[in-house]
């Protein structure tokens, strides 16, 4: 019976120590993944359509490094999404990918890229026969 309460304490404790770790883990991940009130967000937004082609390797690895070492110490953060559906069912993807980029100060991320606005388009036909969307909003929450 001891040992049988023994088992039972250290499964117990286990649990409630991984449990108390996920929820540490969340609290502290959503934190790092929320982005702050204030802060402006540009979205390039790369809309789906039949013929048009994406490289999400070369755009993970070269471009969006490439456009975010520009930024300095404006950027905040990036984040690169691929689109995988619609909101409703059998509706046609809107978006193949979204890059974005989370920056402290619009003036100053329009006076980084400006200088190399034709670099970084030049960069487009190699991941890419997509025109983007551009979208800059400021975050609110």
């Amino acid at each position: 019976m001891k040992i049988k309460l023994l088992i039972v304490l250290v499964v117990f404790g286990a649990c409630f120590s991984t449990l108390a770790q996920q929820t540490s883990g969340s609290a502290s991940g959503n934190k790092a993944g929320i982005a702050e009130k204030g802060l402006m967000k540009v979205s390039v937004m790369y809309p789906y359509a039949d013929g048009k082609t994406f490289d999400m390797d070369y755009y993970e690895k070269s471009h969006m490094p490439f456009v975010a070492g520009l930024l300095g110490s404006n950027l905040v953060r990036y984040t690169i999404e691929k689109g995988v559906s619609a909101g409703m069912p059998n509706a046609p993807l809107p978006y193949m990918a979204i890059g974005t980029f989370y920056i402290k100060s619009l003036p100053d991320y329009q006076a980084a890229i400006a200088p190399h606005r034709d670099a970084i388009r030049a960069d487009f036909p190699k991941y890419t026969n997509i025109s983007p969307v551009i979208l800059i909003s400021e975050v609110i929450r």
